[in-house]
């Protein structure tokens, strides 16, 4: 098959499209023809040399996938040749073929493209497990997501709606947030020229926000507990603006919140698997009545990985970049 390796680490060229051997399902996997898969900032930091992926794992990026079940390993069961699937991946994504552990599978939603539903497991595995298994975003109350605009933050939005929350997003420019209100997003903040702490509050008759989704750690973290409502909760999904802050600490007893920190691709296999059935058993009911769909800014050959960095690097897409296989 091919699939895309990274011969050294460096900037979007050291992604290559080379022939490989085949992948061969082991106990518990299946093997999937692979239709689409799609660009996560992980994939960035792989192809940089910052992240590799865990012991075992496939050494080709990426996290998520979509496509057809192409052969069923020993121990599976409840899924058979044929069957069109996505995932959620330890790697591997970037490629005409993956093995897949049964427990990382998804039934292809109802009313979604083969393709486009490469753009729903890694996204909608980490907003389901942040927002509402641990920070556990409830009717009435109200989310603020950084990056309103990205894969995480359309999904987001309208998860948090369709459960009945009020939503807060900050991104970049007014076309982004003209989309996020779209999506249902009700307080819209251009994080180049107003202070999303300001404004939250302002939004919130001085309440603040009683969930965080935030990508961006050490450079928000005094912000975004200052934006907390009492009993508020912060959850750390990424690094963006660096891996050391400055904690008040009484501040954060004051208003009894907690924070939370997790990442996907390194939990063990069982831990993943809880996180794929609440999906299943919560999001797909709401994706198959079209109350939730996956948003996606373009669709580039696989082949071409590189350009497909270059626009998630440069920020000017909104929603998820899909790699196609030919």
């Amino acid at each position: 098959m091919h699939a895309i390796t990274i011969p050294e680490p460096g900037g979007p060229e050291a992604l290559v499209w080379d022939e490989v051997p085949d992948p061969v399902p082991g106990e518990g996997e299946v093997l999937v023809e692979v239709a689409a898969s799609a660009v996560n900032r992980a994939d960035i930091l792989q192809r940089q040399g910052f992240y590799d992926p865990p012991p075992g794992a496939s050494r080709h990026p990426g996290l998520e996938c979509s496509g057809r079940i192409t052969e069923v390993g020993p121990g599976v069961s409840g899924w058979n040749v044929g069957d069109e699937v996505c995932a959620l991946l330890a790697g591997g994504g970037y490629a005409e073929k993956v093995a897949v552990p049964a427990g990382q599978l998804l039934p292809l939603p109802k009313g979604v493209d083969l393709k486009q539903a490469a753009a729903l497991p890694e996204v909608v595995s980490t907003v389901w497990s942040n927002v509402f298994m641990i920070a556990h975003l409830r009717p009435g109350e109200t989310l603020l997501v950084h990056g309103g605009s990205s894969g995480i933050g359309t999904m987001a939005i309208q998860l948090a709606k369709a459960v009945g929350a009020k939503v807060a997003v900050t991104a970049g420019t007014a076309e982004k947030l003209e989309r996020c209100a779209e999506l249902g997003a009700d307080i819209l903040v251009n994080y180049r020229d107003q202070d999303f702490v300001e404004e939250v509050k302002k939004a919130t008759d001085g309440a603040g926000a009683d969930v965080i989704l935030d990508n961006m750690g050490a450079k928000y973290l005094d912000r975004n507990v200052r934006a907390l409502a009492v009993n508020g909760r912060l959850a750390i999904i990424g690094m963006q603006g660096g891996i050391k802050g400055e904690l008040n600490i009484g501040m954060l007893l004051g208003k009894r919140a907690a924070i939370s920190a997790t990442s996907l691709r390194a939990r063990p296999l069982g831990e993943k698997a809880a996180i794929v059935a609440a999906v299943r058993e919560h999001v797909w009911p709401l994706i198959d009545a079209g109350h939730v769909r996956p948003i996606v800014d373009r669709e580039l050959p696989m082949s071409d990985a590189a350009a497909a960095h270059r626009v998630v690097e440069e920020s000017g897409h909104i929603g998820k970049v899909l790699l196609v296989t030919p």
